[in-house]
């Protein structure tokens, strides 16, 4: 790499313009993350998604013809960002399709219609379990005597005196409470709220002190607002709850800013480790999506930011370090060990996050480097972990994470089914937001599809997400226009060929879709799934086989994750990707990793029980099981090569 250095100008089509400094030998990708310029990139810069196209519009660059880019579209300019290294000053135009997971990613109402009734089913199950109203949060009316020049006490230790007057207890004033409290005080004729956090009173003999977080006038009973986030690889979602009732006050989920770094955690664990990298990393999930979503969450619920007392994040283990600042490249070399799985109550202001400075944050807790606080903020939400049956715990997203057992045993693995089911190495893969496809039935005689996607009446199609996904696959093997290898075999208006020779199923004409271009899958695709659904199947069974189990112990299956709206399990299972066991015995029960948080900030009670599920559950390390690749080998493929587990 030489030593000059050029300016690089992003012109972001239908945003601003902004513009960097980039070193001679530099790609244009690596320019783009350091400056913060969202750029699809799933392969995390290794040339194969293709879906980091941009338009070289001024200047020259260097780098080699990319094959996702056909000889028309080159001529007319268009480069992939990560291919591309920089030699002079340029001016490049980025497309929406460049930014789709940001733009796909709009900000989500997560506390209406099914969501809602998901998290009020959980608060009916907490209320049985007796998880309710212990979150440690109180508030107290105090009307305190006025200073006066014989008595010219200071304010803290007279709020302090009559707070143990009142409550027999002792407490302290966070700074945040001390820096209200005069003006407060005169303000109100020195009659207040406090708004406290109790002690944890571990010997009766010897209380813990209160803690004064906030100091409100009198007036309407507060509201003591938690918040519930998950962290996944691709999005983030969170909800606000109202500790005192678990009313949902408000919700929201968005893109995870981190993906511009790379679709999978091991993307992001090496960019982490480059200069800077890890700072960008936990910036790029706090500062680009955290924060702005909890402004916005408590906007629409009319409460300040800093009228929340109260947090629990859930995410998988690399999530968590990512989002601490904590160094994780330990968890991708072997042995995978991470730094921790468990960690201490931290206050938000240590953390970053914009909620009142002194709120208490906690992490749920990890078992085993690549099985984390998603999963076992989820075996709560699901209730697997009380029952006596044997289940099965399933959570599609980025990665595949699996927990079986019952109330005596559970074991847990987790497989590397790669970004697939949430739209990462699939051409035209997305969330499931509008213009997603999240269903498909194809014709066997005329090879038309009929697609159901998201959005209002007259939605044009922009891509598949995870359920469509399964969906298409399954409806093509079906129809025979794949194979049990996943190539197409068949020829037709719905099949086209590129230059390379390569084909492609055509979902929907470019009349029919958002871009104009067509959405439609390819054999590379189709090869990217099958090594999905492999991956989940054959830790299915590698983890039934050292239990000793088979298919047939499994009396419920319990399906999480981002995939979309859910799955049709009948053709989820024509594939492969689920064991054939009654459709009857599945069930899709969403974003368990946010309502396990949500129970585990509304109660106390709940958030121990989280940690006592999790060092109940033994955690079975994959990669060095020895029959697990033979397993996978044999998963990949339509359904399987034992036709006989499917028959």
């Amino acid at each position: 790499m030489g030593n000059k250095e050029y300016r690089i100008t992003f012109a972001i089509e239908g945003g601003e313009t902004l513009s960097a400094l980039a070193p001679e030998g530099e790609t244009l990708l690596e320019t783009a993350r350091k400056a913060g310029i969202d750029i699809d990139a799933p392969c995390s810069g290794n040339g194969t998604c293709g879906k980091c196209r941009v338009r070289l519009a001024e200047g020259a660059a260097e780098g080699a013809v990319p094959r996702q880019i056909s000889p028309e579209d080159y001529a007319a300019g268009w480069r992939l960002a990560c291919g591309i290294k920089v030699i002079s000053d340029l001016t490049l135009e980025v497309p929406p399709s460049a930014g789709a997971f940001k733009n796909r990613m709009k900000v989500t109402d997560l506390s209406e219609g099914r969501e809602r009734a998901a998290f009020e089913a959980l608060g009916k199950d907490m209320d049985e379990m007796g998880f309710r109203g212990d979150s440690g949060l109180e508030t107290i009316a105090l009307s305190l005597a006025p200073p006066a020049m014989d008595d010219a006490m200071a304010d803290r230790e007279r709020l302090l005196a009559k707070y143990a007057e009142t409550s027999g207890r002792e407490a302290e004033l966070s700074i945040f409470a001390l820096r209200k409290l005069p003006q407060t005080l005169r303000e109100s004729d020195f009659s207040i709220i406090c708004v406290l956090r109790k002690g944890e009173d571990r010997d009766p003999a010897v209380p813990s002190r209160d803690l004064i977080l906030d100091i409100l006038p009198p007036g309407a009973e507060p509201v003591l607002p938690g918040l519930a986030v998950d962290i996944g690889t691709t999005s983030v979602a969170m909800v606000l709850t109202d500790l005192r009732t678990g009313k949902l006050l408000a919700g929201a989920s968005g893109g995870n800013g981190q993906i511009r770094f790379g679709a999978d955690v091991i993307s992001r664990i090496i960019a982490s480790t480059k200069k800077g990298g890890l700072e960008r990393l936990r910036r790029a999930v706090v500062e680009e999506c955290i924060l702005p979503l909890i402004q916005g969450i408590c906007t629409k619920a009319g409460i300040p930011t800093e009228g929340i007392y109260r947090a629990v994040v859930a995410a998988n283990t690399t999530m968590t370090h990512l989002f601490t600042g904590v160094y994780a490249d330990y968890l991708r070399l072997e042995p995978y060990v991470p730094t921790f799985f468990q960690t201490a109550k931290y206050r938000s202001i240590d953390l970053g996050l914009n909620l009142n400075p002194d709120a208490e944050v906690l992490l749920a807790p990890s078992i085993g480097s690549y099985v984390g606080g998603d999963i076992t903020a989820g075996v709560l939400s699901s209730g697997i972990y009380k029952k006596d049956t044997f289940s099965l715990f399933v959570d599609l997203g980025t990665n595949g994470e699996l927990v079986f057992g019952n109330s005596e045993l559970l074991m847990s693995c987790a497989c590397s089914a790669g970004p697939a089911f949430e739209g990462g190495d699939i051409s035209c893969g997305m969330r499931a937001t509008d213009g997603a496809v999240e269903a498909c039935s194809i014709d066997a005689e005329t090879m038309e599809p009929a697609l159901t996607i998201i959005g209002p009446p007259g939605q044009k199609a922009a891509g598949l997400c995870g359920s469509g996904l399964i969906d298409a696959i399954g409806e093509l093997f079906r129809c025979g226009i794949i194979n049990a290898k996943g190539k197409i075999i068949k020829e037709g208006k719905r099949i086209s060929h590129d230059e390379y020779g390569a084909a492609s199923y055509i979902l929907a004409f470019g009349a029919d879709s958002v871009t104009g271009a067509d959405v439609s899958l390819n054999e590379v695709d189709i090869d990217s799934f099958i090594r999905a659904k492999g991956a989940i199947f054959s830790a299915i069974r590698s983890m039934l086989a050292i239990m000793d189990f088979s298919v047939d112990a499994i009396e419920e299956v319990y399906v999480a994750g981002g995939i979309g709206s859910g799955i049709n399990v009948e053709k989820a299972i024509r594939i492969g990707m689920f064991p054939k066991i009654p459709v009857e015995k599945y069930h899709y029960i969403g974003n368990t990793s946010l309502s396990g948080a949500y129970a585990m900030v509304s109660s106390a009670g709940a958030a121990a029980k989280v940690t006592e599920i999790s060092q109940g559950i033994t955690y079975l390390e994959l990669s060095s099981h020895p029959g697990y690749m033979d397993e996978f080998v044999a998963a990949c493929f339509l359904p399987h090569t034992n036709g006989a587990l499917f028959e």
